[in-house]
């Protein structure tokens, strides 16, 4: 309706190369944070169904790339972004407006009793890690100019996230009980690792696009 152009939303399928750190985002953070919990001894995989997990990862990183592309991905960072940037917004304006957005669109469905509803002590930390997820997706779309690139990066996430650690009050394939420390979106250690990766993108990304 506002007549924005096919590469202003950002409908573009971009160059391979940027798909690298779209695809090596969720490996690090989730990895790492698997790591992490099982040197902790916080992993119990006693009663997983493999199989069905499994299942999960592979429909949900397929066909979610799909779904986040004409929803959070396709609002966000394909409509908002070339809102804002046909308003004359800097990138680095864009990127923040965009990623804080995000994120107060995530409040309710967190916070009331949806299903995805967490704990009320760990509302301020998934707040904190989806800040973080917004500046990252952000950042794959303002380098690549796709807004494919970040929706591939959050179908994976998705993908892998809900299955092995759960969501809400519902544990995943790990078996992790204490979320609210190994929690890639409600643990602490969640905000850690995705502030370290947020921070090798903006370094390595953002100042370097072509």
């Amino acid at each position: 309706l506002q007549g924005f152009s096919r590469l202003e939303m950002g409908l573009t399928i971009g160059a391979p190369r940027h798909y690298v750190p779209a695809l090596a985002y969720p490996a690090i953070v989730l990895g790492g944070m698997g790591l992490i919990a099982w040197a902790a001894g916080a992993i119990d995989t006693s009663n997983t169904d493999w199989d069905k997990a499994l299942t999960n990862i592979v429909l949900m990183s397929s066909t979610g790339v799909i779904m986040t592309l004409i929803t959070e991905e396709g609002f966000f960072r394909g409509w908002l972004w070339a809102a804002l940037k046909r308003a004359g917004k800097s990138d680095l304006a864009v990127l923040t407006w965009t990623s804080l957005a995000f994120t107060a669109w995530h409040m309710p469905a967190i916070s009331l009793d949806t299903g995805f509803n967490v704990p009320p002590g760990e509302i301020p930390i998934y707040l904190v890690n989806a800040t973080l997820l917004g500046f990252a997706w952000g950042l794959l779309r303002m380098v690549s100019g796709s807004v494919l690139v970040p929706a591939v990066c959050h179908a994976v996430w998705n993908g892998i996230n809900y299955p092995m650690y759960g969501f809400g009050e519902k544990v995943g394939a790990l078996g992790i009980q204490a979320t609210h420390i190994f929690g890639p979106e409600v643990g602490v250690i969640g905000v850690g690792l995705n502030a370290l990766v947020v921070a090798a993108l903006f370094y390595r990304l953002s100042w370097n696009r072509k």
